[in-house]
Formats: structure tokens, sequence, C-alpha cells
């Protein structure tokens, strides 16, 4: 068993048998981390709701804040008081506990869910449960050039440390109107990490209002979500959108980009925020 002590990597070596034509050659390969995390909120020394997810290790603190903003556990980063390592955990490393100073809304939530790193367990299953927790349109002027929008996956490639070890994670950045890199997440999870961009932002205080995400995948439904309760006006993605991330953004506003590869890209829904865009 692991030393609970020592903090898990974001990456382990494994040995495998590599195929080269007609030979098998013994080879050490790099593989992306994946264990689980259990976040605990606690209130008035009393355990409130808690949930397991699947992410790769490393900026826990943003996932657990990130997770509680995008499932409505907590409306503002100013309800935490504190998140910590559960230090009496058998696996000290993957259990997290966040401490609130305030709720409002305990006997609204869920007791308990388990989340995979495949998909975001979000728990609304239609637009109209959505419209129900409050979400208002995005109301956004921002306008972007397509030049800057062409130059983001580059950039985001290229700060990809992890996946460029492994091969085998997701990452999700936030930039500036102007195209510089302000924050960049992996994981194992697409939208793990969305969720760490967005603990990110709330526990540093940096406003996503002005800023476009772009993530390293397809966009679900899920992950659009979590922009919208973000307030992030530009949503872009390397890959295809599904039909219900293109609804939500049609419904709430957000500029949703897809296929943004080169020189081209589908915008999706809010084409008004990329300026002169050739028809």
């Amino acid at each position: 068993m692991r030393d609970v002590s020592v903090r898990p990597s974001s990456q382990q070596r494994v040995k495998v048998t590599r195929l080269e034509g007609g030979r098998a050659i013994g080879k050490v390969d790099a593989l992306a981390t994946e264990e689980p995390l259990e976040i605990r909120v606690v209130f008035q020394r009393q355990r409130v709701w808690q949930t397991v997810t699947m992410r790769t290790p490393g900026h826990d603190f943003e996932l657990a804040a990130g997770l509680l903003l995008a499932e409505g556990v907590i409306t503002s980063s100013s309800e935490i008081a504190r998140i910590t390592y559960c230090a009496d955990a058998q696996q000290m490393y993957n259990t997290v506990n966040v401490a609130l100073n305030s709720h409002p809304y305990l006997d609204q939530l869920d007791a308990f869910r388990v989340a995979s790193s495949a998909c975001g367990v979000c728990g609304k299953a239609s637009l109209d449960a959505l419209g129900a927790r409050g979400l208002t349109r995005i109301d956004s002027d921002l306008r972007l050039e397509t030049a800057m929008l062409y130059g983001l996956p580059e950039k985001l490639r290229s700060s990809q440390g992890v996946f460029d070890r492994t091969g085998g994670l997701h990452a999700a950045a936030t930039f500036t109107t102007d195209g510089r890199l302000l924050c960049v997440r992996e994981d194992v999870g697409r939208h793990n990490a969305v969720d760490k961009l967005i603990g990110w932002s709330a526990l540093q205080n940096v406003s996503l209002e002005e800023t476009v995400v772009l993530v390293s995948g397809r966009v679900a439904f899920e992950i659009a979500q979590k922009c919208v309760l973000a307030k992030i006006p530009v949503l872009c993605a390397i890959g295809a959108p599904s039909s219900l991330a293109v609804q939500m953004a049609v419904r709430y506003d957000l500029t949703l980009i897809g296929f943004l590869r080169g020189e081209t890209a589908n915008v999706y829904s809010a084409p008004e925020r990329i300026g002169n865009p050739r028809v």
C-alpha cells in the first residue's frame, strides 16, 4: 500500500512490451494517474455533503472548489472557510475537507454522489432544471479577433506538461481577450480540468467574465453548464460539441466554438462576439 504521507504523482511509470514491426521490445511508459478524490463538505463540524470523483492528482483544492460551485453546493468562494487534506483518512491525499463558514441551502443538498473521470454527474437532467437554479443569460459585449482565436490551440498544447509525458490527459485553459494565457489545468477528465480552472479563479479572486476558455477535446453538456455558471462568455474546443451543449449555449448566450484547428472553426452560438468573421 502506498505511503499515505506521500502525495500521489500526476503520472506513473510502467513496464510495457512495445511492438515495432516483427520485434517485441521491453520499455518503460508513462501513464496519467487516475485516483479517487473524496470531497467532504463540513458545516458547523457536521458533514453535510460528500462526493467521490476520479481525477488526476494535482490542484485538488481548486478541483474541490470548482466542483462545489458547478454543482450549486456553494454559490461563492466566500462561503469557504478553509480547504484541507483529511489527516485521519486512510488515503489522506485522496480526501479533502471543505469547511464552510455559511450555507443557506443545506436542506436542498443530496447527501452523497459518485462521479467518474469520463463524465460529470451534475444531477441536472434538463435545461429547464438549470433554469430553475436561477441561471441567467451571459451579458457580455466582448469582441474577439479571429486571428487571436486561431493561435490559442498551439498555446494550450505547448503548456501541457503532463500530456507531453503521458499523452493521456485533457486540458482546459483560460486566456485574456488578446490571447495571453492566464491559467491551464490538466486532468484525466475533461470536466475535472474545467472545475480546476474555475476553482483556481474562485480561490485567486480572478474573474473569468472577460476571458476565453479553451478545452482540448469535445464539449458535452456539463462543460457548457460550468461555463455558464462561471459567466464565461466564450468557450472554445478543439473537438465537437454535443447537441445539448449547443442548446445550452444558445439558451444562455454563451459563444460556443468547436473544431478550432488551424485557421478554421465552427461558431455554434452568439457569433456576434467574434469580430470581423469572414462569411
